[in-house]
């Protein structure tokens, strides 16, 4: 017999009581048997005439559903085309229409239902709770309700699109719909979302009072004859008009464009909520199928969910080391990357001594974490507790103790080792030592610590507190202890892991280079600069290569030009926007640190703009080329380094690949990363125009032979390519 994922239990008031209660699952999600139970229980509710109401609950005390499962979604509608004289793409729309008529079929059932809401319900648990007539949430802030699936390429495909503009208005829900912003209990009856908040113990009885009281109830308010949309709906009406005048705009200048979830929620909105309800949803179901059959879904969803899960729950953790909790990490080096890790420490409820050259600088780190905190309104002695878990010194003797240490002292070589050793002397080589060099091979900075083998490179980006990916770079003589060491640790801190291997550069800081070097070359092309800015956003980056380049600080991009061809020697190749660097430095322009780079920031505060006399230093040429262009050179030599990554090891999964990318230098993510847009693309394709620009602009285009091969047997990097890797 089938495992029941609801639970029926009929009271003496003929009211049915669903318990939706998923086997073998922490956390409910709308699968197959949860389906197949709602359809049932329908039908119950329905035909039989013992049943006067239901209520809906959860038996997790997890929540009440955490929405669709998307690892498992299959909207494939069954069976193939030619059989069924079907369109692939009718297929689909059934498929997705699915959920949809159900949900439809329960609020149209004829008798009164509510949901009790005992814990979080997002996505797909909260179009659930929208198709009941009586919605009850327990009076608890830990409980969160909304709509996501913005944020994963997706959008509410299951009435949410037409029943929130319905209880709130049109332009609270697009609020809601285009940012993925959840609410809590008291916003959602403040909203109209919720009738009622009640404590946990009482919300399945409100619920299933409520139902007894309202025989008649099971009628939704746009069902009725006079039901009017709060705010007004329809063409002619002129607030209607100027919310998607502006939303449109707004939309287009958050996403240029490049998302089409977002497209989709403004048409099925803007058209549904002009039509009756049950037209309305198959509008909805039409642009859910459309945004479905697009690959970009696909793979935002495997990017930015199934991968980032599966990262954040150990998928590269070595299996046979036990968990290795992180107690009291030593922080060397308390600038802003120290400042920051320690931060993120503290707050994760580890205690942490932050040493730097004299007590003077620690204090200051440690000050970081105090006024962030102040600006975060926390409660005083919330606050006082992190920072007492924050010792500032200059003596190393009190890293003792310290059972994982990291470093983010200057990067140079030379300083790395002195402050390597003097901690080794102190807290002995058995302790796992991570570095948070940024460019710096992980395999010769072990050199300075006794164990290699407890040597590993833990790199954050800036500013550490907001940024959510950790890069953990494995050396050659890095052993399994500290990969899961690192590991546990960044779980600990909630951070995103990803694990490559040795190179310089790594993974992140060498690709992510190539988009800002890319952009300085066309700039010492005689591009102009705004093109260039313009392009890189438009294109899906968060800002343009200069603009980032002013941010990271063009001084240390100098330095770490200056440490590598010290480094490499006679091997050493000069990048072509390396000129461009040294003629900023030589007019003393550092970036935003010292408020002059490529961009001008004016002592007022008024907005930065592109220095106006970058012209002089760097003629714009007559002929400009075109955007699409400019795009293909910022994109193409992305994605050509990436793709070397991977023929040289660096990295071992597409997976690390396309996480790291979009959360470590913001590669567009409507895209799903580097490796899912070559994909998508076509290997074949990705190589003929990397062979077009070798050609037009020199080597640093030329594609690995792994790509040509790959494209020579059809190959792609989530198929063939990464299972051989595996194997």
């Amino acid at each position: 017999m089938t495992e029941q994922a609801i639970r029926q239990e009929l009271d003496s008031d003929g009211i049915l009581l669903l318990t939706i209660d998923c086997p073998g699952l922490s956390m409910n999600v709308i699968n197959e048997a949860l389906t197949r139970d709602l359809v049932a229980a329908v039908e119950r509710i329905r035909t039989d005439a013992s049943v006067k109401g239901a209520v809906l609950t959860s038996g997790k005390p997890s929540g009440f559903v955490a929405g669709a499962d998307l690892k498992g979604m299959n909207f494939s509608g069954g069976g193939s085309g030619a059989a069924s004289g079907k369109s692939k793409m009718a297929q689909l729309y059934e498929g997705v229409f699915t959920l949809n008529k159900l949900l439809r079929d329960l609020e149209t059932c004829g008798k009164p239902v509510a949901s009790a809401v005992n814990g979080l319900a997002l996505g797909g648990g909260l179009e659930i709770v929208l198709a009941t007539h009586y919605r009850v949430i327990a009076d608890n802030p830990k409980i969160t309700l909304g709509l996501p699936e913005v944020l994963v390429g997706l959008f509410p495909g299951a009435g949410g699109t037409q029943r929130l503009p319905r209880l709130i208005g049109v332009q609270p829900a697009l609020m809601f719909l285009l940012q993925g912003k959840n609410m809590s209990p008291q916003e959602a009856l403040g909203l109209g979302v919720a009738q009622a908040v009640v404590p946990l113990d009482q919300v399945v009885e409100t619920a299933k009072a409520w139902v007894k009281a309202n025989p008649n109830g099971g009628v939704q308010p746009w069902d009725q004859k006079n039901f009017k949309f709060p705010g007004g709906v329809g063409g002619f009406n002129p607030a209607f008009a100027q919310t998607f005048v502006g939303g449109v705009a707004m939309a287009h200048k958050q996403t240029n464009g490049n998302m089409n979830q977002v497209k989709a929620i403004l048409s099925a909105v803007y058209e549904g909520t002009q039509l009756p309800m049950d037209t309305a949803i198959r509008v909805e179901s039409k642009y859910f199928a459309k945004v479905v059959a697009d690959p970009q879904a696909g793979n935002m969803i495997r990017s930015l969910f199934v991968s980032k899960q599966a990262a954040e729950k150990g998928a590269r953790r070595p299996a046979n080391v036990p968990p290795c909790k992180t107690k009291k990490v030593g922080m060397l080096g308390a600038g802003l990357m120290g400042a920051g890790i320690a931060m993120v420490s503290a707050q994760a409820g580890i205690e942490v001594v932050l040493l730097d050259r004299d007590l003077a600088a620690a204090e200051k780190g440690k000050q970081y974490t105090a006024d962030r905190l102040a600006k975060k309104r926390m409660a005083p002695e919330k606050a006082a507790e992190i920072l007492n878990r924050i010792k500032p010194t200059a003596d190393y003797a009190d890293l003792k103790g310290c059972d994982l240490i990291i470093e983010a002292v200057f990067e140079t070589r030379e300083i790395k080792a002195d402050v390597t050793k003097a901690t080794e002397a102190v807290v002995g080589a058995d302790t796992i030592f991570g570095s948070n060099t940024s460019t710096l091979p992980i395999t010769g900075l072990a050199e300075a610590w006794s164990k290699p083998e407890n040597f590993i490179g833990i790199h954050f980006f800036s500013p550490v507190e907001k940024m959510p990916l950790v890069e953990i770079i494995v050396g050659k003589k890095t052993g399994p202890e500290a990969i899961a060491k690192a590991l546990d640790y960044v779980s600990q801190i909630r951070k995103t892991p990803i694990v490559v291997n040795d190179s310089r550069g790594f993974y992140t800081s060498r690709c992510f280079g190539t988009y800002v070097q890319e952009g300085l070359t066309l700039l010492g092309e005689g591009v102009k600069p705004a093109l260039i800015e313009n392009i890189g956003k438009q294109m899906g980056m968060p800002v343009g290569a200069l603009a980032v380049n002013d941010e990271v600080g063009l001084d240390l991009s100098y330095k770490v030009a200056q440490q590598t061809k010290k480094d490499l020697g006679d091997a050493y190749k000069p990048g072509a926007g390396e000129a461009v660097i040294e003629k900023m430095i030589e007019l003393g322009r550092h970036g935003r640190k010292n408020g002059k780079g490529f961009y001008a920031y004016p002592e007022d505060g008024s907005p930065k703009h592109l220095w106006p006399e970058l012209s002089a230093h760097f003629p714009v040429a007559a002929q400009q080329p075109t955007p699409a262009e400019v795009k293909e050179r910022l994109l193409y030599r992305q994605l050509v380094e990436t793709a070397r990554c991977f023929a040289e090891g660096v990295l071992e999964t597409p997976e690390d690949g396309d996480l790291g990318a979009i959360f470590g230098w913001g590669f567009a993510p409507f895209t799903g990363g580097p490796f899912s847009a070559m994909d998508t693309i076509g290997i074949a394709d990705v190589v003929r125009t990397l062979d077009r620009l070798a050609q037009a602009h020199g080597e640093r285009f030329t594609p690995p032979q792994m790509l040509r091969d790959m494209a020579t047997k059809g190959e792609t990097f989530y198929g063939n390519a990464a299972k051989k890797k595996a194997a």
